[in-house]
């Protein structure tokens, strides 16, 4: 049964690699308004709080032990079917003394048996499922009214040299054993320099790391999603699309895509359309990360940039964002860049008086009041 396999191939290769110190990550989290930000992804329109339920379905190793540390006054609830992830994540439990963390050894499909949660954090699971939809259809019935769920799951076109070495390997007979990783690594130093696979590994930090490579290229189960086969999976499962987690890589009005003329002024194509038309246009994805939802009630409040109503919201500086004034194009008085994107296109210049409204955020004052 493919499940009894991939579940003997985390006890072999548990991933990400196990580790035991959080305590980067708990400072770096220590930022009320790096939690503010996070929070407000989910739920732009809801007066922020901090005592809410989580649950991380596939936990792996540390995602859940993270986000206890990260929301100490949430009730954060990790799942894994894989042993020795439990027993990793309950070590860091131990360590850290994270009393509003509990840890059941479970497979996704079983989610509902828990109960229900404001928000679920699925990342690198569902795309290793055997089946699915039966997994995010369980994530789905534990999801509570209003609350909102982060996916991450393979995307096709930027992986295709990992696909296409998945198949060599299944060719030439190379399996998910500590000799096999060895005859990849092998093979992967005979790479001619034009393989797709090639551009991957320089930009991947990690991606000649025994685990991500077994996780990667020999996996047991595994498979990719382009844009509209997500949205097809997520409205198939009764979900709504909120957002990507990094918006700019999909906007046809951001970076290289700005300059495509098919994308100024009026268009036919819808926004999931449009999504579709940038993925193959950049072509490097590899992988989408979304926020989606139950589906929306008539009358439930959205965001809304067209007339005054903007005037009331309270913007957030990104603390991912930074601001350059150094060799700056002409106009600028700055440039904003985002590190989470990994595309050198999208970057921001900023005017003078933008200049002046960014410096005069500070998460309290509505834009009305910063103008």
């Amino acid at each position: 049964m493919i499940t009894t396999e991939v579940q003997e191939f985390y006890e072999r290769y548990p991933y990400p690699r196990p580790i035991d110190d959080l305590e980067k990550y708990q400072r770096l989290w220590q930022d009320s308004q790096r939690r503010r930000a996070d929070f407000h992804l989910f739920w732009p329109t809801r007066p922020y709080r901090e005592d809410f339920s989580i649950l991380i379905a596939g936990c792996g190793t540390s995602q859940a032990a993270k986000h206890a540390l990260r929301w100490p006054q949430a009730r954060v609830t990790g799942i894994d079917f894989s042993a020795t992830s439990v027993r990793c994540t309950e070590e860091l439990k131990r360590k850290y003394s994270l009393h509003n963390l509990d840890v059941h050894q479970l497979a996704v499909e079983r989610a509902g048996e828990l109960g229900s949660f404001d928000q679920i954090i699925s990342t690198g699971v569902l795309h290793h499922l055997p089946d699915p939809d039966a997994g995010l259809g369980a994530l789905c019935s534990a999801l509570k009214p209003g609350g909102a769920m982060l996916l991450m799951v393979y995307a096709p076109y930027g992986r295709a040299g990992i696909y296409m070495l998945r198949e060599y390997c299944r060719r030439v007979g190379i399996q998910a054993t500590d000799e096999g990783i060895r005859e990849v690594i092998v093979a992967l130093g005979s790479l001619p320099p034009g393989h797709p696979l090639c551009t991957l590994l320089r930009e991947a930090p990690d991606a000649r790391d025994e685990a991500t490579l077994a996780d990667a290229l020999l996996h047991p189960q595994d498979r990719a999603y382009s844009v509209p086969e997500l949205f097809d999976f997520i409205g198939s499962n009764g979900l709504t699309f909120d957002r990507w987690v990094t918006q700019a890589p999909y906007s046809p009005h951001c970076g290289i895509m700005n300059r495509i003329p098919q994308f100024h002024g009026p268009t036919q194509l819808s926004l999931a359309e449009q999504f579709a038309a940038v993925e193959l246009l950049r072509g490097t994805m590899v992988r989408h990360s979304v926020i989606v939802s139950h589906h929306r009630a008539a009358g439930s409040p959205q965001i809304n940039l067209a007339g005054d109503a903007f005037l009331g919201y309270v913007p957030i500086r990104m603390p991912d964002t930074l601001c350059i004034q150094e060799k700056l194009p002409p106009g600028a008085a700055a440039v904003l860049i985002n590190r989470k994107h990994s595309y050198t296109d999208l970057y921001l210049p900023i005017d003078a008086q933008q200049k002046l409204m960014l410096d005069a955020i500070d998460g309290k004052r509505t834009v009305g009041e910063l103008v």
